[in-house]
């Protein structure tokens, strides 16, 4: 189907935003920022950017959401963005994770402790 002789037959995109503790299991470095505080916890996600986050409990269904674009890779039926109350260099090591396990996740807004709730209507996501 040529989709620029009727745009309105393009199917629409489903966008779902899922947050960073959603995704991995940040158990432990959430419990380092509410003991020893933010900069303890930024110290610690730098220290160890190369270490892979385990799965958190959103891990599976956004696995089986990015499986329905298998069939259609070049126009996805639909699309995980990641938001995160970490800051961009604390976020590396959810980025190292995110490649890993070969999640096709590449949008994201990593606010630095900010609610990310704004980003999410801003980045179209009809879920989160």
């Amino acid at each position: 189907m040529d989709k620029s002789v009727n745009p309105q037959m393009r199917k629409q995109k489903l966008v779902v935003a899922i947050s960073s503790r959603a995704l991995f299991n940040l158990d432990e470095s959430h419990a380092i920022f509410e003991t020893q505080g933010k900069a303890a916890f930024c110290r610690y996600q730098i220290d160890h950017e190369d270490e892979v986050l385990a799965a958190g409990y959103g891990f599976a269904l956004v696995k089986k959401l990015l499986a329905m674009n298998v069939s259609c890779p070049d126009d996805p039926f639909v699309e995980v963005i990641l938001v995160s109350q970490n800051s961009a260099d604390t976020g590396l090591r959810i980025f190292n994770s995110i490649a890993h396990y070969g999640l096709d996740i590449t949008r994201a807004a990593f606010t630095s402790g900010a609610s990310p709730y704004g980003y999410i209507s801003a980045f179209g996501a009809q879920l989160f």
